[in-house]
């Protein structure tokens, strides 16, 4: 089955794009990407080499991943978000990250009218860490139940890096959880966790949210529960 994964330009997080990238290509899916104009794609520096002293990047085997992701031919010539038809996919992954770039993909108009026509078409849609916030702008979450990035992860990564990175984990002065409630969602937060992460052979840590056709997921830690889950989805 062909799912598309829109991209901002620059500063998507490695494991939540990777992760997926991997599990489903395995599975046999075919994965397309699409970025604003169809140029390529940057995953966020920091999370490569580590945010603070080599620490709270991405975990070595999703940053192998996102290596072998840089080498495929789909990733290396993605379509532009105007030419996205949404009949053309039988599943819709929307991607998270936290640093300036993602705005490009979290604010865009456009995206969100062609994430809004396949909402419409009732095929498996899923979304972590910030990606709900497209779902939320897109006018199509009231009522459905959902995680995002809580505001507890948010606030907890924001204070602990703030002296040496600034802003850097707040992309807008409005948490994630907050926006994404304001739309009419059902927020479920899950158990609190700020450093254990689910991993190919342990679920434990992780949390995601089924409702319906829908899957969503908090963080980077939930990566693998909730690509496996998505896969689900599509049959």
């Amino acid at each position: 089955m062909r799912v598309l994964m829109p991209l901002p330009d620059r500063d998507f997080d490695v494991t939540e794009v990777a992760v997926p990238w991997r599990l489903l290509t395995d599975a046999g899916h075919e994965v397309v990407f699409a970025t604003e104009r169809g140029g390529p794609a940057q995953a966020d520096p920091l999370l490569l080499t580590g945010v603070l002293f080599g620490q709270l990047g991405a975990e070595e085997e999703p940053k192998r991943f996102h290596a072998q992701l840089l080498e495929s031919a789909a990733y290396r010539a993605p379509i532009a978000w105007e030419a996205v038809d949404p009949t053309g996919y039988d599943g819709l992954v929307l991607p998270g990250g936290h640093a300036p770039g993602m705005r490009q993909y979290l604010g865009s108009p456009s995206l969100q009218g062609k994430v809004a026509a396949f909402w419409a078409l009732d095929r498996p849609v899923g979304a972590i860490c910030h990606g709900p916030l497209v779902l939320a702008r897109a006018g199509v979450l009231a009522g459905r139940r959902t995680t995002c990035l809580p505001k507890y992860m948010e606030r907890s990564a924001f204070y602990l890096t703030a002296w040496r990175r600034g802003r850097y984990y707040r992309t807008y002065p409005a948490y994630v959880q907050d926006e994404v409630v304001a739309s009419g969602a059902v927020f479920e937060r899950g158990p609190v966790e700020l450093t254990r992460r689910g991993t190919a052979t342990d679920d434990a840590p992780a949390f995601v949210v089924r409702d319906e056709n829908y899957v969503s997921a908090r963080w980077p830690g939930d990566a693998y529960l909730f690509a496996r889950t998505f896969a689900g989805l599509l049959g």
